[in-house]
């Protein structure tokens, strides 16, 4: 042989030397393999013909459970955890290579948005941790469905956290909304299924459709409705009623049949209106009332800068704390009582703000006191100011 063909062979012997340790696989590579071999606890892989690995103590654990009843055969996926043992096969481990997957499984769900089961572990004062897969994962309260929702009067958190509470050992249909393996932060929504659900449904309505419900919760901010096929819409406390009111519950309470008017539907969120369904009766006042007219008023409301007055069902009125006597008045709640009827008289009226002045009927009011030093409010200032939005 000459030196050359010497030269050629062992050159070509040590590419393929090269080539094979390329193959062999690193320290916390996941590779695939197929079982060999089960015994006495442990399970035996070829590794693409290059060697053989061992899975063994517990290493064995698998988070998904995936590889719970292993045969002969089985492809398998591990993590190398050393390149080779006492016995000179590579160690392997199922525990690392399952905890990946289960990552892996998350990011893949995410961007396919896939409905998963999860089942909710425990609750604290912001949501829900839930078992994700092999994972643990966090839904916040927002984004809990509506019917999981909880509406506690006046938001009580302690209260919130016992509704939380109550759903603990709860399986849910959630979808994978975020995912941060790094810092192990894993976020899931029940309500993204349930808006699913929701967009076949609101196909059918459009903004300005009337439909009729039932009032199923009220909060402070406004009153729910359930209408349709299991729909659910907003009636924020604005759109209840012309009149100004303080609490849904002055007018409405849970059980109440009602018709409302679709204003507004962004994605799944429905919002509704009850007043825009009736005549405003702001459009026609002129017509029963007028500015020095006396007329009978109701106290509903008492305030430090006054009183709150019905002049029927639907006008309502407020008389400044300056329009109720002549003389300074120490305690307003001393001095008057709510459903207390008096005599008014209409010092101002502008329907389209929806306002309407008044004063306490005998009193000298606007013409008897004198003019709003420099920097201070006028009692018309305070009216609008306390009416603003109303």
């Amino acid at each position: 042989m000459s030196e050359d063909d010497k030269q050629t062979k062992k050159q070509d012997f040590k590419t393929l030397l090269q080539a094979h340790f390329a193959e062999i696989p690193k320290v916390g590579e996941v590779i695939k393999g197929q079982v060999i071999a089960l015994d006495k606890g442990e399970v035996h892989i070829d590794i693409q013909g290059l060697t053989t690995g061992v899975v063994r103590g517990q290493e064995l654990f698998a988070e998904s459970q995936e590889y719970a009843h292993l045969k002969v055969s089985d492809v398998v996926e591990a993590t190398v955890v050393e390149l080779e043992n006492e016995n000179g096969e590579m160690e392997l481990s199922f525990r690392i290579a399952g905890y990946q997957k289960a990552w892996d499984n998350m990011h893949k769900w995410m961007k396919d948005g896939l409905t998963i089961k999860s089942k909710v572990i425990s609750a604290n004062k912001g949501g829900l941790m839930m078992q994700v897969d092999a994972l643990h994962g966090f839904m916040p309260v927002s984004q809990l469905n509506p019917d999981h929702y909880p509406r506690v009067a006046g938001g009580d958190k302690n209260r919130i956290l016992d509704k939380l509470r109550e759903l603990a050992g709860k399986e849910m249909e959630v979808k994978v909304i975020d995912v941060n393996e790094k810092e192990e932060k894993l976020i899931v929504s029940e309500r993204a299924v349930w808006e699913d659900a929701q967009k076949a449904v609101l196909e059918s309505y459009k903004v300005g459709d009337s439909v009729e419900g039932e009032v199923s919760a009220l909060t402070s901010f406004g009153a729910f409705m359930k209408f349709g096929e299991g729909l659910e819409g907003l009636i924020h406390i604005s759109e209840i009623a012309w009149q100004r009111i303080d609490h849904p519950r002055d007018v409405l309470k849970i059980g109440d049949k009602v018709r409302a008017q679709i204003i507004q539907l962004d994605h799944s969120k429905i919002y509704l209106s009850i007043k825009r369904l009736v005549e405003d009766p702001w459009k026609s006042v002129r017509e029963r009332y007028k500015v020095s007219d006396k007329v009978p008023g109701k106290i509903l409301k008492i305030e430090s800068f006054g009183l709150m007055i019905g002049l029927d069902k639907d006008i309502h009125g407020l008389a400044h704390i300056s329009e109720l006597s002549d003389e300074p008045i120490n305690n307003i709640n001393d001095t008057f009582k709510i459903g207390q009827e008096l005599e008014f008289e209409i010092m101002s009226l502008e329907p389209a703000e929806h306002r309407l002045g008044l004063k306490l009927a005998g009193v000298k009011g606007k013409s008897g006191r004198r003019p709003a030093k420099a920097g201070e409010k006028s009692a018309e200032a305070e009216v609008a100011e306390a009416t603003e939005g109303k």
